[in-house]
């Protein structure tokens, strides 16, 4: 994937993010919720983009 795209789909997921914490009317508890949500799902999906986590869909529980 190139760093175009992942810059893009970084800064299109922190807009989106803030949209939401700004227009939306929600209760503090859950947009700080929301906010952790949505770091977490970027994190990981940074790290299977770069190969940190390239087997993750393997793991069973």
């Amino acid at each position: 994937m190139p760093l175009l795209n992942i810059v893009i789909v970084l800064i299109v997921a922190g807009v989106l993010l803030w949209l939401i914490n700004t227009f939306i009317p929600m209760d503090r508890k859950i947009k700080s919720i929301l906010n952790v949500v949505v770091v977490i799902v970027v994190i990981i999906w940074l790290l299977r983009v770069f190969g940190v986590l390239s087997n993750i869909g393997g793991i069973t529980i």
